[in-house]
């Protein structure tokens, strides 16, 4: 259980540090975005990059969890119902900033991803235990 734990906060962890980086890097390379992110008055593309850069973040924050708790998709599970639970407040106060499917998309999708990442890393895992190489 302790291990469970320990990879979850983990995944956490390496969520925050991926999108914290990535957002910095899209606020220097992106003047428009830089100028409108403390007003959230984000464009389509601006949206839909947040959407991606959260989507990827995720699927290797996943990996983390799984890989730590080894193979383990319930710590998957739990990492994607801890960040579900953290932002339906965050996104429930946003919601006349962003489009409706916006919400929805980011929202219904941290679940899923959870588990995709965690079951590709420990496939690849797997792999790499059974041949002794990266696949």
């Amino acid at each position: 259980m302790l291990k469970m734990i320990l990879a979850v906060v983990a995944g956490l962890l390496a969520w925050i540090l991926l999108i914290t980086v990535c957002g910095a890097i899209m606020r220097a390379s992106w003047p428009d975005y830089a100028a409108v992110a403390e007003s959230m008055a984000f464009t389509l593309p601006m949206l839909f990059a947040r959407l991606s850069i959260s989507t990827v973040s995720l699927l290797v924050a996943a990996g983390v969890t799984a890989l730590l708790s080894a193979g383990t998709m319930t710590s998957t599970v739990v990492l994607g119902s801890v960040l579900l639970i953290g932002f339906i407040p965050m996104h429930i106060s946003l919601w006349d900033k962003f489009p409706v499917w916006y919400h929805l998309s980011f929202l219904s999708s941290l679940i899923p991803l959870s588990v995709l990442g965690g079951r590709l890393a420990s496939s690849r895992s797997r792999a790499v235990l059974r041949t002794g190489t990266p696949s």
